[in-house]
């Protein structure tokens, strides 16, 4: 679009004491507005929470700010979450589009499998591992691109296949039943 991005996060925005996060807002927006440029709010659940869910006042005012300035913002303004069933109703409406990202599909797997790892082409072998891999994401790729920079196997596809099954099962066993998370110590006089 050639113009300049206003990306916020959470951190740049809430405030420790009431009304600082309600200022930081509308500070935002007059921000964007006199640059002109495109608004970007990554992970938007944090502000624009299911008001229904909120058990103090300020939860609904830093909600209602943000709904009062996008609102009234003539520019474009884009967010991002990956908890878009949390998100006010109100917000939602308030959105000319929603796009949903979703997995990769097997020819999008490979290409960034041999973006990472060029001389793996032609492999028939990790090219039918890559397609069992459905429900892999860009976020799942780059993470294992950092593990293979960290441990030292950057050029070696098996083993960057292999990070990425682990990385997607990972993923997927999160969503399941809720396990514990920690140690199993007997009770002190527990036979």
């Amino acid at each position: 679009m050639g113009v300049p991005i206003r990306a916020a996060r959470a951190s740049d925005l809430l405030g420790c004491y009431v009304g600082e996060t309600e200022k930081a807002i509308a500070a935002l927006f007059a921000t964007a507005r006199d640059e002109g440029g495109v608004l970007f709010l990554d992970e938007a659940d944090s502000f624009l929470q299911d008001r229904a869910g909120a058990h103090r006042s300020w939860e609904i005012t830093q909600v209602n700010e943000l709904l009062t300035q996008m609102e009234g913002f003539d520019g474009v303004f884009i967010c991002a979450t990956n908890l878009v069933e949390s998100l006010d109703r109100a917000a939602l409406r308030r959105f000319a589009m929603k796009i949903e990202f979703r997995p990769l599909r097997s020819d999008a797997r490979w290409a960034m499998l041999l973006r990472l790892v060029p001389g793996a082409q032609g492999d028939r072998g990790l090219r039918a591992a890559i397609d069992r891999l459905d429900g892999l994401t860009p976020g799942d790729v780059a993470a294992v691109a950092r593990q293979a920079r960290l441990a030292g196997a950057e050029g070696d596809a098996r083993a960057i296949v292999a990070m990425l099954e682990n990385e997607l099962a990972l993923r997927k066993r999160g969503r399941g039943p809720s396990r514990a998370i920690g140690f199993d110590l007997p009770v002190m006089g527990a036979p």
